[in-house]
């Protein structure tokens, strides 16, 4: 009994050894692309950096809720799309000058959010 319980274990451990890879749709870039918006600090309206800053250009994010069931816009996506759009300027900062929230439906969204600020370097 011992000798067949023995055999049974080698064999289910050995059909575990084995050469097996993982495959993944993810690339280093995207997962970098995606993180990068961490490094993007956030000033809300009326708040401004305490050290001086170089301004990069304006930049805008949209959140659109294209159809009814879909999830509704919100400022706080259009505002991560801002900040994503700073990141891609080179910038480690964004001055939020206004976020709207439109409710009216258009032809295009729903609901629809939208942000526009300023992307900047900040001289930390």
């Amino acid at each position: 009994m011992k000798k067949t319980t023995l055999a049974i274990t080698v064999l289910l451990l050995s059909g575990c050894a084995g050469d097996y890879a993982f495959n993944s749709n993810l690339s280093g870039q995207a997962i970098d692309d995606y993180f990068k918006v961490g490094d993007v600090v956030l000033y809300q309206q009326g708040m401004q950096p305490s050290t001086t800053y170089e301004v990069k250009g304006l930049v805008e994010g949209e959140s659109c809720q294209e159809r009814v069931n879909d999830v509704p816009a919100s400022i706080a996506d259009a505002r991560t799309i801002a900040r994503r759009a700073a990141a891609e300027k080179g910038a480690n900062g964004l001055i939020v000058k206004q976020c709207v929230m439109f409710e009216e439906a258009t032809k295009a969204c729903v609901t629809r959010a939208l942000c526009v600020g300023q992307a900047i370097v900040d001289a930390k």
